[in-house]
């Protein structure tokens, strides 16, 4: 069994579908095999924050009815850098020492942090200024973490993207319209491209792409001088305007709000040929929901071996889905690996091949 350990697990970042089945495997693998406690830090980092420490003891009972359902029962917050912290009278504050002395209060002897590369970068800085023993699980539906093949939530929302572009065919055909589906994607077009090849999309547009509003329209002529009165384009969030202009709902100085792109093309489709256009910004539908299959056993297989990273004492690492097996890789190597979509690669080549129009 080997020597009892506290652990403590939370989730950072934006929610995405199979977080609660990470938590669960984890809390599984702890407890059956080493007899450990496992304690579930609320609202990630703030929770630490909090004075008592905002943490919950994990049990398997506790965890199990959680595994098909979507979010994190533990909460999770994407705001509020610890090391610049947003202060009520609009100053900044380093709080990070809070978080370290709650990491000790709770008499931890290491912690799991689940979330994307922003998420795991602070979480390692953290863990270097404080002694924390951390070991990291990848998850984000950009799928944008360069060391892992795919990381919790992408699959599910790939499949909601691909379900919306199934449904905005007929539509689209039956009024003879040009529909625009955006598509979340930060800085990466991984969601926009999957989906759009897997429902048959007649242009994707993706931020790693350029592109021009005359060649959008002169695809969509080609396929009205084909017979073809429709067309189905999926956009990702992060796309900008011809001129290079990023489209936000809102500004943040931490994080803005992408949104609007697709309203954008739209009007602009409409001012060069006429088409009739309708738009659908799919948005957080894409984050929520029960996980697929995919997301549940990947987000399974990582938090066992999380778990076995801290029984080997393996810390400063995270886990990864490489060639179908799980490899562990050092958390600073994780986090300097970007994945973006690559305009020549086996996706881009397949969608060119089948016809869809990706810009230049």
């Amino acid at each position: 069994m080997g020597e009892h350990k506290r652990i403590g697990i939370l989730t950072s970042g934006g929610d995405c579908a199979g977080l609660n089945a990470a938590i669960r495997a984890v809390v599984h693998s702890a407890v059956n095999t080493y007899g450990w406690e496992v304690f579930g830090i609320r609202q990630a980092t703030q929770g630490l924050m909090e004075r008592p420490p905002q943490a919950i003891s994990l049990t398997p009972d506790k965890v199990d009815p959680y595994l098909t359902t979507g979010g994190t029962f533990l909460g999770t917050t994407n705001k509020g850098n610890p090391f610049a912290f947003p202060m009520a009278d609009g100053s900044v504050c380093d709080r990070s020492y809070e978080i370290i002395e709650g990491y000790r209060m709770l008499g931890l002897d290491a912690l799991i942090g689940i979330g994307g590369d922003g998420s795991l970068a602070i979480l390692r800085r953290l863990a270097q200024q404080g002694g924390i023993n951390l070991v990291g699980i990848p998850k984000t539906i950009d799928n944008d973490v360069g060391v892992t093949e795919c990381s919790i939530g992408f699959d599910t929302a790939v499949s909601v993207a691909t379900e919306a572009v199934d449904r905005l065919q007929f539509t689209a055909a039956s009024h003879n319209r040009v529909m625009i589906l955006e598509v979340m994607g930060r800085d990466a077009g991984h969601i926009a491209m999957w989906a759009g090849i897997a429902g048959g999309a007649d242009i994707i547009l993706i931020p790693e792409i350029p592109y021009t509003l005359e060649g959008i329209c002169q695809h969509i002529k080609k396929r009205q001088q084909q017979g073809k009165n429709y067309c189905l384009i999926v956009i990702a969030e992060a796309v900008r305007t011809e001129a290079g202009d990023r489209v936000v709902v809102a500004e943040h100085p931490e994080n803005c709000r992408l949104g609007g792109i697709g309203q954008y093309l739209s009007q602009e489709i409409c001012r060069m040929i006429g088409a009739e256009t309708r738009v659908t910004v799919l948005g957080h539908i894409q984050r929520g929901g029960m996980p697929s299959h995919s997301d549940r056993l990947i987000a399974t297989a990582f938090g066992v071996a999380a778990v076995e990273l801290i029984a080997k004492e393996k810390y400063d690492h995270v886990v990864t889905w490489q060639k179908r097996h799980v490899v562990c890789v050092p958390i600073e190597e994780a986090i300097n690996q970007y994945s973006t979509v690559n305009p020549n690669g086996t996706l881009a080549t397949t969608a060119r091949r089948m016809g869809i129009f990706l810009g230049s």
